[in-house]
């Protein structure tokens, strides 16, 4: 018996909302007995704060997020769990166009091989202390408990980097991103798909490394409920992950990909143009502008490798970072 039919989930403009948008689309909801209303966000933090309120019954979440709320960090704690991942991988790095050219004048005026080590950017910080003039290096990302904060801190920490003395770490809405890198307020951000291929294809940013580069097949997103909802709901919430499990299947063939372009590119889903999204659910990865593409078809995973399996292993490396 389905103790709640109608359902509203929360999801952020992002391409890994896909399993979402595309159980909605293929009719999967409807076929375990739901009706199912979405509603974009345009921050996490709106999402969490929905959700906590059960404006939503469910929502797309960061992986660590549910741990977050439940432990009562950034907030009041409210009990979450999440018995579902809904993707892994899908991030990436982008630098300014300004940072790459210092970057580039380092390197006598060439490129430096993609991806990027992030040793050149240790270079440019030793390079500003010792002028004793230049602002530190800003980073954003879009929520402090997320995979593309550990990600970024990972990747600075690999060339020595002190991420708490040497640069800063801001928050920013997905959705600002590209506007806040072409404004120079950032230097650079690790974000979700397709925010860095807009940052590349408005000629703001170059795409320096992969989340998948930084740490292979990590958990990204998860369907997030509320505890108490889930002992209200456990039927509904069962069909709701079968069909979104189906959904993740299915996306799972890369020619369903290309349909799935056309579909997260309308209106009342992302509204972006399909040429931004194509990249990263193809796996023709665009580092920077008017350059080849490259292969990588593990940028999202949504069924492969299990990723739907929440693995406590997954939940401990998460709460590690949290220190």
């Amino acid at each position: 018996q389905i103790e709640k039919p109608h359902l509203d989930l929360g999801i952020v403009a992002l391409t890994d909302s896909a399993p979402i948008i595309m159980a909605q689309q293929l009719g999967l909801f409807n076929k375990w007995g739901l009706h199912v209303e979405l509603h974009m966000q345009n921050s996490w933090a709106t999402l969490r704060d929905k959700l906590h309120t059960e404006k939503l019954d469910a929502v797309q979440m960061l992986a660590p997020m549910p741990m977050a709320s439940s432990m009562g960090l950034l907030g009041p704690a409210c009990p979450l769990l999440t018995a579902f991942n809904l993707s892994m991988n899908g991030n990436a790095i982008t630098l300014s166009q300004p940072l790459m050219h210092e970057i580039k004048t380092l390197n006598h005026g060439n490129m430096p091989a993609l991806p990027l080590n992030a040793t050149w950017l240790a270079n440019i910080i030793q390079q500003r202390n010792h002028s004793q003039s230049d602002k530190p290096l800003t980073f954003a990302v879009v929520y402090p408990y997320s995979c593309h904060h550990y990600q970024l801190r990972d990747w600075l920490g690999s060339a020595g980097i002190d991420v708490e003395r040497d640069v800063n770490i801001v928050i920013i809405p997905p959705t600002q991103m590209t506007k806040a890198l072409a404004d120079n307020t950032i230097d650079g951000f690790c974000v979700g798909a397709p925010w860095n291929t807009i940052a590349v294809e408005y000629g703001v940013g170059i795409m320096a490394t992969s989340g998948y580069e930084i740490w292979n097949n990590a958990p990204e997103k998860v369907l997030g409920v509320l505890e108490s909802w889930h002992s209200r709901n456990p039927s509904t919430h069962l069909r709701l992950r079968l069909a979104l499990m189906a959904a993740c299947e299915w996306l799972s063939d890369m020619d369903n990909r290309i349909a799935t372009v056309e579909i997260l590119s309308r209106p009342e889903y992302l509204d972006l143009p399909a040429d931004y999204l194509r990249p990263s659910l193809t796996g023709e990865i665009i580092h920077e502008r008017s350059k080849t593409a490259q292969s990588q078809s593990n940028f999202h995973v949504f069924s492969s490798y299990h990723a739907g399996f929440p693995w406590r292993s997954q939940a401990e490396s998460m709460l590690e970072q949290f220190t």
